[in-house]
């Protein structure tokens, strides 16, 4: 069974407190919507990512914002379920920006990142790293990517969300991320998909066909 949820942000015990009632197997999967925060800096004790790397269940996320990249990035890039990964553990996975992912005969298109809005009151490299918004080359991997599959996917991973989602939830769409939400709102308009799964904004609604995430879970099962 594949599961999605939002932010975890690191905190242990608020992942846990989500998944309980859903008893998760060696077969299932948990997607995390960006902001995964376990991966910490090197000078941490990283006990809560031990732990998790012990859980039976496997754990993909798009990387959010409030991400240690440089660490993440150290990691070996391996293939998984036909995209790329950076491999955190045997059962923990960071999935890679613009990569298109087959999982139980569904696939899965990812794109990462967004701005940190509290980026004024961050160091540079301890909690703030400039990885966080993709690159020219992440958005010539989604092209791509998505030419390759003739924009049709079943679900789209992100952290961030389209600008029309943006206004539907109250705000407005930050200038220092419009080329990644615009980004966002094109796709949203040329590409079929089922449904789009973001977090970032730390709400809980369903707009459309697109699900902002924080702390529920969606067990994909219950929606199609």
């Amino acid at each position: 069974m594949i599961y999605i949820t939002g932010d975890t942000h690191g905190v242990y015990n608020d992942l846990m407190y989500r998944i309980e009632k859903y008893s998760l197997g060696e077969d299932d999967i948990l997607i995390v919507c960006g902001d995964f925060g376990f991966v910490k800096r090197e000078d941490e004790y990283n006990y809560c990512l031990d732990k998790l790397s012990r859980l039976p269940f496997t754990i993909a996320f798009a990387d959010g914002n409030h991400e240690n990249f440089d660490l993440i990035e150290a990691y070996p890039v391996q293939e998984w379920n036909g995209g790329k990964v950076h491999q955190i553990s045997e059962n923990i996975f960071h999935m890679m920006r613009g990569q298109l992912f087959t999982i139980e005969d569904r696939t899965f298109f990812t794109m990462g990142g967004a701005y940190s809005i509290d980026k004024a009151f961050r160091r540079e490299g301890i909690s703030w790293w400039k990885q966080e918004l993709p690159t020219n080359e992440d958005y010539k991997t989604a092209s791509d990517t998505l030419k390759k599959c003739d924009y049709t996917v079943d679900y789209i991973i992100t952290h961030t969300l389209p600008e029309s989602v943006i206004y539907a939830l109250g705000y407005f769409p930050d200038m220092h991320d419009r080329e990644l939400t615009g980004f966002f709102e094109w796709l949203r308009g040329r590409a079929g998909f089922k449904y789009w799964f973001g977090g970032h904004f730390h709400v809980d609604k369903k707009i459309g066909n697109n699900y902002v995430l924080y702390e529920d879970v969606v067990k994909l099962n219950d929606i199609e």
